[in-house]
């Protein structure tokens, strides 16, 4: 439902709140190996089955050139830093 928002909006990104820090490559709650991206391409998200969002979803974002920031919403001051522009989370683009 967000990317297809985002299309109706004509968005650049989505921001996308949850309860980690970033894309990580498997559960970071449950696995201490877990190794957190940075930066990522949506194709990489789609191709490694990343639990950025839902394949469909992905795929839309890819298609439409829209980007997608994965932050920690519960991190006091998250939300500000990402709408500045502040390199947190994870940067997943076009």
């Amino acid at each position: 439902a967000a990317a297809l928002r985002a299309l109706e909006l004509e968005c650049d990104v989505i921001l996308k709140a949850t309860n980690v820090d970033g894309v990580y490559d498997k559960d970071p709650k449950k696995h201490d190996d877990a190794k957190k991206y940075d930066e990522l391409s949506l194709q990489e998200a789609i191709e490694k089955g990343l639990g950025v969002m839902d394949q469909a979803a992905l795929s839309l974002c890819r298609e439409q050139k829209i980007g997608v920031v994965v932050f920690d919403f519960s991190k006091k001051g998250n939300l500000l830093k990402v709408v500045k522009g502040e390199k947190i989370g994870t940067r997943v683009t076009p």
